[in-house]
């Protein structure tokens, strides 16, 4: 009798545990597909496309084309939410069309996400290279932090970072004291964020990568990752926006660019503030708890 009382425990045991573990794993996976990757890719960039395919069926990712906006075939007088002398005023320069194609194109990539009904979203430009644990650390990097946010999975740069937390696919997340960090090419969003992000970042004052990082402008929390969870593909090096020489054309003199170099300082000033702020309420709700 008491052996098959102790059988009949030991089997609702296993039992419970079976069914926590189906329930995780659901779980998980509901997540997983709640993450949808965009891919921002010019018509012209076939090959470009073609690569991350192949990269996604290798991996068993699921990517949505985003036909991207080239700014070379839109005129001047046709850019919606631009004014060209607010642009010269913060950058000390011209734009160039290839950063009004890429600051049109990620909103376009927002939109799509929204309207979608996903929680999460990957978005990437077409010169980053996928690989098999982008989407659960992305998901574990969101996790680790709060409220309507953004986390940035790729950076040319990173002075002075300041470590926040780390997540459970132990990634280092944080915020730089200094920037620009330099690159958009592939960042997650909830939808709360990017609902944000389509209102704040018009019209366009700043390059897209610049614009996307500044969380004390845009209203949501902006993080970035220690470690790239991307590498740039061969194509990089092929830039479609813009290169040093075409940079240097539209420069203006240096007399001109005084108010360029104001509103830089005084946002280095609020990038300081902004790190040093979610690391002091970091500490603080360590200590309540």
């Amino acid at each position: 009798m008491s052996a098959r009382f102790l059988f009949a425990g030991v089997t609702v045991i296993l039992e419970q545990i079976n069914r926590t573990s189906l329930a995780d794993l659901e779980i998980a996976g509901d997540i997983t597909q709640q993450v949808r990757i965009y891919v921002i890719n010019l018509d012209r960039s076939r090959d470009r496309w073609e690569r991350l395919c192949s990269q996604a069926v290798e991996y068993d990712l699921h990517v949505t084309r985003i036909p991207a906006v080239d700014g070379r075939a839109v005129a001047e007088e046709d850019r919606v939410d631009f004014h060209p002398h607010s642009f010269i005023y913060h950058n000390g320069r011209k734009l160039l069309p290839g950063e009004y194609g890429c600051y049109r194109s990620h909103l376009l990539a927002l939109e799509q996400f929204v309207a979608s009904g996903d929680r999460m979203a990957i978005i990437m430009e077409d010169d980053v290279e996928l690989n098999e644990r982008l989407i659960p650390r992305a998901i574990a990097a969101m996790e680790s932090v709060h409220g309507a946010r953004l986390v940035k999975l790729v950076n040319h740069r990173l002075v002075g970072f300041k470590e926040i937390c780390q997540t459970s696919e132990n990634d280092v997340i944080g915020r730089c004291m200094h920037g620009p960090q330099g690159s958009a090419a592939c960042y997650i969003v909830n939808r709360k964020a990017a609902r944000k992000l389509l209102t704040t970042l018009k019209p366009m004052l700043l390059p897209y990568d610049v614009a996307l990082e500044r969380g004390w402008s845009t209203g949501v929390e902006t993080f970035t990752t220690f470690e790239n969870l991307v590498d740039f593909s061969p194509h990089r090096a092929d830039t479609t926006i813009g290169k040093r020489v075409h940079y240097r054309a539209v420069k203006r003199h240096f007399l001109l660019r005084l108010t360029a170099h104001w509103f830089r300082t005084c946002d280095q000033l609020r990038r300081w503030r902004y790190a040093i702020k979610v690391k002091h309420a970091t500490a603080a709700k360590a200590i309540k708890h």
